[in-house]
């Protein structure tokens, strides 16, 4: 089977993307794949190094012309069975070029929420009667896409990304330079400050945990040294043993050297890599169930699930993991067994063949 996919490979920072890492695995399964995407993108030498042809070429915006001319003829000049569109402007385009031609068209769905059967818009991408599958990150994502299909709903199906451990190699950070003690326990969330990423939500748990307990938090992400946040910081009982890290490349290396990771989101995420990263250095979670969050853990045995907005429930587990050191080590050590032996890129690739087969030859 021959397979193009369309998508972005910009601005990784050098770091591992395991969609790429997937699509790479497809090879194994007897799929020859090409991929179109920016020609200095930085994962081009990786993808020719496994034996990937790259075109180097991607849409500059949603709709345009010289996009779906490009797509058309490379669609019918190469032959392929299936294409797949990781972005809203490959989709679009994609979506436009591929009409009348015998491709099967595949989207990637990384959310939930945004996407409405009533939103004329979304018909240009996803909801497009020219989509022949949904590939969406999680269970949540199919379930919440699935009331916004028409007609055939198994077209919406749900391909987790795999990970390798082999990938996460960094040594945990000295959080001395970030003004913590040594020996604190240290209670870290990766996460830009937008409003669904429930920092005030965390803050507000910050009020409810033991007094006299030696807990710092520990924010990275862009957007948190705004006077809304700064306010919410000062008015916690914490706020001496609150310490802003700001956006942060080495971001793993960070969450690595904490004893508990928290994303408190109230709506609208898809598989959250900063969870996975947490969980693959060992770092015991607590997630919100919102999104796939909670498909990555086990509740009560490799994580902790809470619901969105819960402030009460996130500090309950902060809590008891800073009283049970043994639990919190062992929960982290299970976090970490569980991406290895559930969410691994080689399940992933072998999944994602299987829709391909089953797309291209109708049997779904």
């Amino acid at each position: 089977m021959k397979v193009l996919v369309v998508s972005s490979y910009k601005d990784t920072w050098n770091s591992v993307r395991p969609e790429a890492e997937m699509l790479i695995g497809l090879k194994a399964h007897g799929i020859d794949l090409e991929v179109m995407t920016e020609g200095d993108a930085d994962y081009v030498r990786r993808f020719v190094d496994a034996g990937v042809r790259v075109h180097p070429y991607h849409p500059k915006k949603k709709l345009s012309w010289d996009a779906i001319k490009r797509i058309r003829a490379l669609l019918k000049e190469g032959g392929f069975e299936a294409v797949y569109s990781f972005n809203n402007k490959a989709i679009a385009n994609v979506n436009i070029a591929a009409m009348g031609l015998p491709v099967k068209v595949l989207t990637y769905r990384g959310q939930t929420g945004n996407i409405s059967k009533w939103d004329l818009s979304c018909y240009l991408t996803h909801l497009s009667p020219r989509v022949d599958r949904i590939l969406c990150v999680a269970k949540a994502t199919e379930v919440d896409l699935r009331q916004h299909v028409w007609g055939n709903k198994a077209k919406v199906c749900t391909v987790y990304k795999g990970h390798d451990l082999a990938w996460y190699q960094d040594q945990p950070a000295d959080l001395g330079q970030l003004g913590i003690p040594s020996g604190a326990f240290v209670v870290g969330a990766v996460a830009n400050a937008r409003p669904r990423k429930g920092l005030p939500v965390l803050l507000a748990a910050t009020h409810l945990l033991s007094k006299d307990a030696d807990i710092h938090l520990l924010l990275v992400g862009g957007g948190m040294d705004t006077p809304e946040v700064k306010k919410l910081i000062e008015a916690s009982p914490m706020k001496g043993r609150i310490h802003l890290a700001g956006f942060r490349k080495d971001a793993p290396a960070v969450i690595a050297a904490c004893d508990v990771s928290v994303l408190a989101s109230t709506k609208r995420e898809g598989l959250p890599k900063t969870v996975i990263e947490a969980m693959v250095y060992g770092v015991a979670p607590i997630v919100s169930d919102t999104g796939g969050s909670a498909e990555l853990i086990e509740d009560g045995t490799s994580g902790i699930k809470v619901q969105p907005g819960d402030a009460k429930a996130i500090a309950a587990g902060i809590q008891k993991l800073y009283e049970d050191r043994e639990l919190c080590k062992a929960m982290g050590q299970r976090a970490r067994a569980r991406i290895d032996q559930h969410f691994n890129v080689r399940q992933s690739s072998a999944a994602l063949a299987r829709v391909l087969f089953e797309t291209v030859s109708g049997g779904f």
